[in-house]
């Protein structure tokens, strides 16, 4: 298993654990992609991988429907993605996704956690080079063959596929997204949920005490209505 694994490992049941939270998140996603691509997911597929993520969350389908007409109308607010860099305490790297449509106060909010759990905000560039940036595909486990599966979706971008007791995952390159997409509907393969990870490239190893020193900057960040994911490098 490679590294996408260990982090899918790592990671397993801390994302999104509230479900009000991940369907404000959902939510947002939702805003971004009608904005960008139109309120037809046939035509848009940055929506039609939101809507898989919010059948994977079970958001309630009239939840989804709501949040597209309301995302068509013009004054509602257009959220902005924007990425900040810094290090929690013992040197810990941390990098957030956020999405705002108030960047004043997001950049303010950011700042006071670092400062208020002994972290340090980075400039931009500071940090991202320590992690690389993927997608992911999750997709049903029907009796398929992985490694052939692996050596047909090389071709399209794919790095790392393994199995779970959720499904099939698929890990490639960020940009490798649409390809991967495309693919797997063009073979009628249900696609679960997609999305993008940040998996960091080399992690350190705390003690208990000082584990705690970073956890508690990245729930004070994870808590913030603009933070969409932060990534570490702390070895979990």
């Amino acid at each position: 298993m490679g590294r996408a694994f260990e982090f899918r490992k790592g990671r397993k049941m801390k994302r999104w654990s509230a479900m009000a939270k991940a369907f404000t998140r959902i939510g947002k996603d939702i805003v971004m992609a009608v904005k960008e691509g139109g309120p037809n997911p046939e035509a848009n597929s940055r929506l039609r991988a939101v809507i898989q993520n919010a059948k994977s969350a079970n958001m309630p389908k009239e939840n989804v429907e709501r949040a597209i007409k309301k995302a068509t109308e013009k004054d509602t607010a257009n959220y902005k993605e924007q990425l900040f860099e810094g290090y929690a305490p013992h040197g810990i790297a941390l990098l957030i996704e956020t999405a705002t449509d108030n960047n004043n106060r997001t950049v303010a909010n950011i700042r006071s956690y670092f400062n208020k759990c002994n972290g340090t905000l980075g400039t931009q560039g500071s940090v991202e080079f320590m992690f690389d940036h993927t997608c992911n595909f999750r997709i049903p486990n029907n009796n398929i063959d992985i490694e052939e599966m692996e050596l047909e979706f090389i071709d399209f971008g794919a790095e790392e596929i393994f199995a779970d007791e959720d499904g099939i995952l698929i890990y490639a390159p960020f940009e490798s997204f649409g390809a991967i997409q495309k693919e797997l509907e063009s073979r009628g393969i249900e696609i679960l949920s997609s999305g993008f990870e940040r998996i960091p490239q080399i992690t350190k190893k705390l003690t208990e005490a000082e584990m705690a020193d970073v956890e508690k900057l990245i729930e004070k960040i994870e808590e913030d209505d603009d933070v969409m994911n932060v990534y570490h490098t702390m070895e979990e």
